[in-house]
């Protein structure tokens, strides 16, 4: 498995396969080319069907300003290698186009035809779940153990930069109020979530303050501010509210967080290993599904669970968003997007509980899920994975407009 890393990467919103790593493949091109004064990009398949609703259009010319740029779309052509693809070319007349095909393959990582086919960079000689288990009854040291003694001081590091960011983004969250851009006419509840939380007690207050925080990210996500991928920024709210949440109910120090973070990391690298994040390739199961499982093994460490109760806690997150379409209205990372982080994180902390009163023991491990998951996203039509053709995205956009 590659670095932790690959799984927390910081950066704008919406989406991470849809806007960041666009973004980071226009940044590449323009260092290739930057004397040319226009470009030509084409946008094939999801990327193309949903690409006005994820700013990839916008992100990709801001990036290669000052030159012009073509955007052309392509809704009814995609590559085999990924849904997720993009060529770049020079436009200036009498210059060679030098056409670059890009993918964008999740997470906000991209290759080319190059590096496609290229192995990743493994620094984990563990590959799933079974292995980190049998790594702790062979030495005694758990998740986050792993992750420090494999990457060293500088995750440690690492990690701690993407708590201050998830942390801002909460902060930045509930202090905004007003619409969403992208033309739903969504307005931001964090803030006013947040306000009535402070009247609660109890299971309701906290449930309440997870609210708040997860639309706080998601929100700011959905406006393009700057968050982490935890797996994807179409999760992103998921793992920072459990966190929050967690930190708060349990009086923790940030070093622990970063700990609760690092096992979280290592949760989403055993799937996007041995599946995928990618919402363009098997729905949202594998976005907030993976974050769910994320945040549940986060915080069911905070909370003092064992190894086992932490595959646990995790393997639930991902079992009960098996199935689960990737069908945004009018391509936009608002609906359902939004408040599905919202009942992901509420449901990654009960998660967390529910086995922390177990004794860890369970029928179905988490690396089956993760095949189960695999296999299901295979067996997903295209048009519930994020290409706005089906499901709520047909539906649910009918009912906005006729109200």
């Amino acid at each position: 498995m590659e670095s932790i890393k690959e799984i927390f990467r910081i950066g704008r919103g919406p989406s991470s396969s849809h806007t960041m790593g666009p973004v980071r493949a226009a940044k590449r091109y323009r260092k290739r080319h930057p004397e040319a004064r226009s470009f030509r990009v084409t946008l094939y398949g999801s990327l193309a069907l949903t690409g006005k609703g994820h700013l990839t259009d916008v992100s990709v010319m801001r990036e290669l300003e000052p030159a012009h740029v073509e955007i052309v779309w392509k809704k009814n052509e995609s590559k085999p290698f990924h849904p997720n693809a993009l060529t770049f070319e020079v436009a200036d007349a009498g210059q060679p186009a030098d056409l670059w095909l890009v993918y964008s393959v999740g997470g906000g990582k991209i290759v080319d035809e190059q590096t496609k086919d290229q192995q990743a960079v493994h620094v984990y000689s563990q590959e799933n779940m079974q292995d980190v288990l049998d790594y702790y009854k062979k030495t005694g040291k758990t998740f986050w153990e792993l992750v420090f003694e494999t990457e060293g001081d500088p995750i440690r590091s690492y990690l701690a930069q993407v708590w201050e960011v998830m942390k801002s983004a909460i902060e930045k969250g509930l202090k905004h109020e007003g619409l969403l851009p992208g033309g739903l006419k969504l307005q931001r509840k964090a803030a006013s979530y947040y306000a009535k939380s402070l009247g609660l007690k109890d299971y309701a207050r906290v449930t309440s303050r997870i609210f708040s925080y997860a639309l706080a990210v998601a929100e700011e996500n959905a406006s393009g501010g700057e968050v982490v991928t935890a797996p994807t920024c179409g999760s992103a709210g998921i793992l920072p509210a459990v966190l929050k949440m967690s930190q708060e109910h349990f009086k923790i120090s940030d070093e622990k967080v970063i700990r609760a973070l690092a096992t979280a990391g290592l949760i989403g690298n055993i799937v996007k290993h041995n599946a995928s994040i990618s919402g363009a390739e098997v729905g949202c199961q594998g976005e907030v599904g993976t974050a769910c499982a994320m945040a549940a093994a986060a915080a069911t460490q905070i909370g003092g669970g064992t190894p086992a109760q932490i595959e646990y806690a995790a393997e639930m997150g991902l079992e009960h968003h098996l199935g689960l379409t990737c069908d945004p209205v009018n391509g936009l990372v608002q609906i359902p997007c939004i408040e599905r982080n919202v009942h992901a994180a509420v449901r990654a902390f009960d998660a967390a509980r529910y086995s922390i009163l177990s004794d860890g023991r369970h029928f179905i491990s988490f690396d089956t899920v993760t095949r189960v998951m695999k296999q299901t996203g295979k067996d997903l039509p295209s048009l519930y994975k994020e290409t706005s053709l089906g499901g709520l995205a047909v539906f649910g956009d009918k009912d906005f407009v006729d109200n």
